[in-house]
């Protein structure tokens, strides 16, 4: 095996092909079980071993190869994520202190501003690699951009759609290679239904004064993928869980996950 890219892409074929007999896997899913049929304990083993395999002598820190071009409309500056996972289509305000952090922000607006926001897997992780990333992210574009005095930078920033990322150039700064995770059965009867079926819990919320600016803003949505993804960012449930919604692109597989969660709450309450 080569690189991420042989993996990613045995995942994503066994994603299709579990599909077709309507079982549906997450992308982290996917990669967990392409690692254990490979013989590895879990995803992390295998992308690190991966690493091994394709690091240059004289570079021990880098994914790829310094000298591997990566595809220009595909390549973005990263911006890993200590302990939050974002969603599409919102304005969000991000802190970065780390310098190879603020060196691609700096370089994503001397170009046009994109870049990519993805978690980590271990919030303490101060030079994440490929194997310390999730493999999800999104898309976003830098709005507003001001330094600090105490050499950190606060950014705002607005996300657009899911990415995967298809390799890692971790020097000068990480730097990703994407492609897009497509949604599906967005405007299946049954996404419609389970969307009703949401807004119908958010409205239980709001009669208890709760979320109340959100379900107005939703009542009149009419793609239940949005929908989903705002809820999404309001829910009470930790990294691990709101990556696994992100990594969702089956809409109604998201919507029943996020019915689950809401139920849970709720009971919590």
């Amino acid at each position: 095996m080569r690189d991420f890219r042989d993996a990613k892409a045995m995942a994503q074929t066994l994603r299709e092909a579990l599909k077709t007999k309507s079982v549906s896997l997450t992308h982290s899913e996917s990669l967990e079980l392409v690692a254990t049929i490979l013989g590895f304990h879990d995803w992390n083993v295998l992308s690190a071993t991966i690493q091994s395999e394709v690091q240059p002598a004289g570079n021990p820190g880098s994914t790829i190869p310094a000298t591997v071009r990566l595809t220009a409309e595909n390549q973005l500056p990263t911006v890993p994520l200590r302990d939050i996972v974002l969603f599409p289509h919102l304005n969000v305000p991000l802190f970065a202190g780390r310098a190879k952090t603020i060196h691609a922000v700096e370089c994503a607006m001397a170009k046009d501003r994109r870049i990519l926001v993805v978690t980590q897997r271990r919030p303490g992780d101060d030079n994440p690699t490929a194997a310390d990333l999730y493999g999800v992210g999104l898309t976003a574009s830098v709005t507003e951009l001001m330094k600090l005095h105490d050499g950190t930078i606060k950014l705002l920033v607005k996300t657009f759609t899911r990415a995967t990322i298809v390799r890692l150039v971790e020097d000068p700064f990480l730097t990703a290679e994407i492609a897009p995770l497509d949604e599906s059965r967005g405007q299946d009867e049954e996404a419609i239904a389970l969307s009703r079926a949401v807004l119908e819990m958010l409205l239980c919320a709001r009669n208890v004064g709760q979320v109340s600016f959100l379900y107005d803003r939703l009542q009149e949505s009419k793609e239940p993928g949005t929908l989903a993804d705002a809820v999404a960012t309001i829910l009470t449930c930790d990294i691990r869980q709101k990556q696994d919604l992100l990594e969702t692109g089956d809409v109604v597989a998201r919507l029943q996950k996020i019915l689950a969660l809401m139920k849970t709450d709720q009971q919590a309450a």
